[in-house]
């Protein structure tokens, strides 16, 4: 058998990913394995593993070759626990990798592309060590921050490869896939002409991808987003309605105040989506005053599927006529509020 290159996606599924990042990640993985298909060096030794990260972490799918490997639907959860990332990716370190031994050669040393657009919403100190300690030199993980909203002196502790993604549109993420997939394939080239070790990274468009210095400090970002998590009133499944940092100006001294702008409301997989969310009260709450825009239902089409009534569950109604509350059953008509308040939110 031959020496496989086992390639590992660690991807921060938090519902900050969810609308777009999550579906151009979707897209971006079918490519490179539609792509590694069509490529002798990849077909004979690239091993792909897709590990999902929110407040929980979990395989997505087990390591496998390239031919067999057909796309995963990538999941959504609340939280953004790069410990429990870690702790999945050194596990299934333990469990996929062969070493070697006086009879065989075993694997080579694996790759991990981890994709995170968010800041960790726990302590994630002994993972980090854990990782440098006992399995940093053993591969090459290469960190994508996806925008910039993350804790970029964290992520510099777990590799000297951070880079930083500045995913503006769909073409960006097109181009950032492709440079994945070429560095994959020069990678397994080099490894089936030459027998050595390490990574070949292809050259990146600057305007896309741009290395991080780990060396420097960085400030640590306030949220870009807002998520709300909501029930339609019609049939309970479960949505999320993602807000976007914006900044206006003040009409004072040039200062600038900030709100947050509706994304969208979105579908989310009730099943996969506790299975990723970690289930503590945070209690954390966002005054209505700062959110801007109210979408339509994703499921019913209601015309607002962002209301609340007195037990704090985010719904969908309809206005002018008599709406339920599918959290805790209360019916009622419902109207707008003079002033602003606070309503639940998610971890992102």
């Amino acid at each position: 058998m031959m020496r496989r290159l086992p390639v590992y996606f660690l991807i921060d599924v938090s519902e900050s990913m969810v609308g777009e990042p999550i579906e151009q990640v979707q897209d971006g993985i079918a490519t490179i394995i539609k792509e590694l298909k069509t490529d002798p060096y990849a077909l004979e030794t690239v091993w792909i593993s897709i590990i999902g990260f929110a407040g929980k972490s979990k395989v997505i799918t087990p390591l496998q070759d390239v031919i067999t490997f057909y796309p995963p639907k990538i999941p959504i959860g609340g939280g953004t626990s790069i410990a429990n990332g870690l702790k999945e990716l050194m596990k299934a370190f333990d469990t996929d990798l062969v070493k070697t031994t006086y009879e065989r050669k075993g694997d080579w040393k694996p790759i991990v592309f981890l994709f995170t657009d968010g800041i960790p919403t726990d302590e994630s100190t002994s993972a980090i060590e854990l990782w440098n300690s006992n399995y940093r030199t053993k591969s090459n993980l290469i960190i994508i921050s996806i925008g910039d909203n993350t804790n970029l002196n964290l992520l510099s502790k777990l590799s000297d490869q951070v880079l930083l993604f500045n995913n503006t549109n769909a073409n960006a993420y097109k181009e950032f896939f492709r440079w994945i997939t070429a560095s994959i394939k020069a990678t397994s080239e080099n490894i089936n002409n030459t027998s050595q070790e390490g990574i070949n990274l292809s050259k990146a468009n600057g305007h896309i991808i741009e290395k991080i210095d780990t060396a420097k400090q960085f400030e640590i970002p306030d949220d870009n987003y807002v998520v709300l998590n909501g029930k339609c009133s019609h049939n309970d499944k479960l949505y999320l309605i993602k807000f976007r940092r914006q900044f206006e100006d003040f009409g004072l001294m040039d200062l600038q105040s900030k709100f947050y702008k509706v994304d969208g409301a979105y579908k989310i997989d009730e099943i996969t989506y506790k299975e990723f969310s970690n289930h503590q009260d945070y209690l954390l709450k966002i005054s209505t005053d700062e959110l801007r825009g109210n979408p339509p239902c994703p499921y019913c089409g209601n015309r607002y599927a962002l209301a609340t009534c007195v037990c704090g569950g985010i719904h969908c109604i309809d206005d002018g006529v008599e709406n339920t509350c599918p959290w805790c059953g209360n019916s009622g008509f419902y109207g707008s509020s003079e002033s602003g308040f606070d309503i639940n939110r998610t971890l992102g």
